[in-house]
């Protein structure tokens, strides 16, 4: 017997702290989806306060003002079932959603799972919920849940899925990192196809701080297949229907359920009844939704660094960015991110060259500038460090010149990029990569001054890829030719180079991956990268000795699983530094390294 439900899922970018702002945009959604005469619509979690509040949490107001909102929200929604995330207040504060029908809240439930790893902190601010029901209409029953919770095998949906559940609604706000989206796919579909229900997954969208929320929320059938997927990383209400009675045909046919106890559960099951012969009205046809193709690695790590800084300068009230442009591909692949995420209008582009500035980095930046169509100006700090020699000329009276001068260079230029954005309310972006930040090849107060650090959380072999991908992908030459092929340098002193002060960034990249990322031991990234022992030593050291450089860094767009800052957090002051004697003996008899 068919049992036709119209579910709409209400994917949309809120603003962290704008609660009547999340508001009024739950309001045009949920229109939207009664225009289309759907039954339910869900919201992402915590749509109300926007994700994640984390010390606002700490503030009663802050409370109060997201329940008060909730309550005049629930004024405004008849007919439909709304689904709200929220923060719920009693004995203790809650990452709790409400069931909303009829301009009354017919029930609140507390997140089960809070997760406290990576970038979350939940059990900081959040009491664990310990029910979780089942919502009754006259037609059909469904569980609701929060994000976490369907993440473990044993949780909520399992058990409502046993007490009679066919449907699962679980609201998200799942941070994006690379690849994530298709372990979130398999799970989702593992679970559908195990506890023979239908599950639609509403997610989070737009950047907030480093995370960035992709989207993506979908509606999957009860034999584990995607039939409905939202836009990824972008606005939009999914709208699907769904066949209820494929879930009971399903279920006759799967003889293990029966052999589970579904009156012992891990959680009190609480049967909440709504009045609502939603299934009998009639419904206009709606479009079919396809399943989104997928896209490479490149194109998703590419729009997440695009709306991850586009949320960034926007939600914190400024129009224009300026960058520092050396004719270097970082650069060149910052500017093109802030033309995407903010139009070239609003793109200022500063060449800053010193006496050992090739007049190829100029030619390549100025190139560059022009085929994005953005404002550039040159400032030559040629004079600027001449008068900062003879400052200190007494004081480094028969002293060599070192890196000190060198970072004299960057200094200069940090200032002037801050001194625009004072005069004229730019945010500055800084344009290091993740390979750079590691081994702490940046220098403070110089090229890491600024408000924004785009590229943080990318290596540089993947800003390599990125770059030929946006030529490739456009058919046209964006970034310049001789910018994807020439040495990486700093231009700090004369014939500089990366690579005398770094090993090769394609070995370098696999220790900081072997090393941050899984936190392999020095001998297993020996073994397993075939890298000279002296070199992971080496690699190592300027890895760990740098972290006092990080912690000074601007935030910027987390797109792997561990990136820097909230996400890995390594003690500044720490004298662990673990070397087996077998490392040892390997070093001895492997030469120099790098």
């Amino acid at each position: 017997m068919s049992k036709i439900a119209r579910i709409a899922l209400g994917q949309f970018n809120p603003c962290l702290g704008d609660i009547m702002g999340n508001i009024e945009k739950i309001k045009d959604f949920i229109n939207t989806a009664k225009d289309y005469k759907a039954d339910i619509i869900a919201f992402p979690e915590l749509a109300i306060t926007g994700y994640p509040p984390e010390d606002l949490l700490l503030r009663p107001q802050f409370i109060d003002d997201n329940i008060n909102a909730l309550m005049s929200l629930a004024r405004n929604v008849d007919d439909i079932i709304a689904i709200v995330g929220f923060v719920d207040s009693s004995d203790d504060i809650y990452n709790a959603l409400a069931v909303i029908h009829k301009k009354e809240i017919i029930h609140r439930y507390h997140k089960i799972f809070l997760p406290t790893y990576s970038v979350f902190d939940e059990d900081r601010y959040f009491k664990a919920g310990n029910s979780c029901p089942i919502i009754k209409t006259n037609d059909f029953s469904f569980g609701v849940n929060i994000c976490e919770d369907i993440w473990h095998p044993n949780g909520p949906s399992y058990w409502q899925s046993l007490s009679g559940a066919e449907l699962i609604i679980n609201i998200n706000a799942s941070p994006f990192y690379a690849g994530k989206s298709d372990f979130k796919k398999k799970m989702l579909c593992t679970r559908a196809n195990d506890y023979l229900v239908y599950i639609a997954h509403v997610n989070s969208f737009g950047g907030q701080d480093e995370l960035v929320f992709d989207g993506g929320s979908m509606i999957i059938d009860c034999g584990g297949n995607i039939i409905a997927e939202a836009r990824r990383f972008d606005e939009d209400l999914l709208i699907a229907d769904i066949d209820l009675g494929d879930v009971y045909n399903k279920r006759l046919h799967d003889p293990r359920r029966r052999k589970r106890n579904a009156f012992n559960t891990l959680y009190p099951i609480e049967t909440i009844l709504i009045n609502n012969k939603s299934i009998s009205r009639k419904k206009p046809p709606i479009n079919i939704f396809p399943v989104q193709t997928q896209c490479s690695i490149e194109e998703e790590i590419y729009n997440a660094l695009v709306i991850g800084t586009r949320d960034y300068v926007k939600k914190n009230s400024f129009q224009k960015v300026c960058i520092g442009l050396s004719g270097g591909i970082d650069s060149s692949l910052t500017a093109k991110i802030a033309v995407d995420a903010l139009g070239a209008d609003n793109v200022l582009g500063v060449l800053m060259p010193s006496r050992f500035t090739s007049q190829e980095s100029i030619e390549d930046a100025n190139e560059l500038a022009q085929r994005l169509k953005i404002k550039s100006i040159e400032l030559s700090i040629m004079d600027i460090f001449d008068a900062y020699l003879s400052t200190l000329s007494k004081v480094f009276e028969n002293l060599k010149t070192d890196l000190t001068e060198e970072n004299l260079q960057a200094r200069i230029r940090g200032n002037i990029l801050m001194a625009l954005s004072n005069k004229f309310n730019y945010l500055v972006l800084t344009t290091g990569n993740k390979s750079e930040l590691s081994v702490g090849y940046a220098t403070l107060y110089g090229d890491m001054a600024g408000g924004f650090a785009v590229l943080k959380d990318l290596s540089k072999t993947m800003v390599y890829k990125i770059c030929h991908w946006i030529n490739d992908s456009s058919g046209q030459i964006v970034i310049p030719k001789r910018v994807l092929t020439k040495e990486p340098t700093a231009e700090l002193r004369e014939n500089q180079k990366d690579s005398d002060s770094l090993p090769p960034y394609d070995e370098l990249d696999i220790i900081i991956e072997f090393y941050i990322e899984q936190d392999r031991t020095i001998l297993e990234i020996i073994d397993l990268s075939k890298i000279n022992p002296n070199t992971v030593i080496k690699t190592i050291k300027m890895i760990d000795q740098s972290e006092y450089k990080r912690r000074q860094s601007p935030p910027g767009v987390k797109i792997s699983q561990r990136a820097f800052g909230r996400d890995r957090r390594y003690p500044i002051t720490n004298r662990y530094h673990k070397i087996s004697d077998r490392t040892e003996n390997l070093t001895k008899s492997s030469g120099k390294g790098w």
